[in-house]
């Protein structure tokens, strides 16, 4: 969220700059593009976005494997954990030597499920980190096939700007209009 914020005030610093720059910036071009639509409509993405899902139900599978096993271990803790209260309620449970087998027992287990339930919740944090690495290498080279073709129509229709509508973000900018060095001659 944060980043996007601070994507989008950038583009609109940037834009408020060239527009306000005066004279000197009167013939500049500014111009916009959909990087998902782009991206929605290539074949090669199609291609990654279906292979992402097959990917990611093969993670699922597994997950709710994890999950209906801790499940499965919950509702046995629960019923072994009730059965030994009828048996201390009831009286069959004689001595404390029985109550301590029995307490440790129901301690066992339920360390047994805190310590399922934190590997579950790792794995899923793994499994969700893979999958945004793995989305991110495998549209890289689509992205650069688009940021290039963004690059070569901005060169042939003079644009000296054009930014994304997507993320807020620059995607070609006129290496004339870069100020960055002025700036630090400026500053220092």
């Amino acid at each position: 969220m944060k980043t996007s914020v601070i994507k989008i005030a950038f583009a609109l610093a940037a834009f408020v700059i060239l527009i306000s720059a005066g004279n000197s910036y009167s013939q500049t071009k500014v111009a916009y593009v959909d990087s998902e639509v782009i991206l929605k409509q290539l074949p090669e993405s199609q291609k990654i976005q279906k292979d992402m899902e097959a990917l990611q139900k093969v993670y699922l599978d597994t997950i709710t494997v994890k999950e209906n096993n801790l499940r499965a271990m919950a509702d046995n803790f629960k019923a072994k954990y009730e059965d030994a209260q009828k048996k201390v309620e009831s009286g069959q449970v004689k001595g404390e030597a029985e109550l301590k087998a029995l307490n440790d027992e129901i301690q066992n287990l339920q360390k047994e499920i805190q310590t399922e339930g934190e590997a579950l919740d790792v794995y899923k944090q793994k499994i969700q980190n893979e999958l945004l690495n793995k989305q991110q290498e495998l549209f890289k080279p689509v992205r650069d096939k688009v940021t290039k073709a963004i690059e070569d129509i901005a060169k042939e229709m003079k644009y000296n700007f054009v930014f994304d509508k997507a993320n807020g973000s620059l995607i070609y900018g006129d290496k004339e209009s870069d100020i960055t060095f002025k700036v630090l001659d400026k500053l220092k």
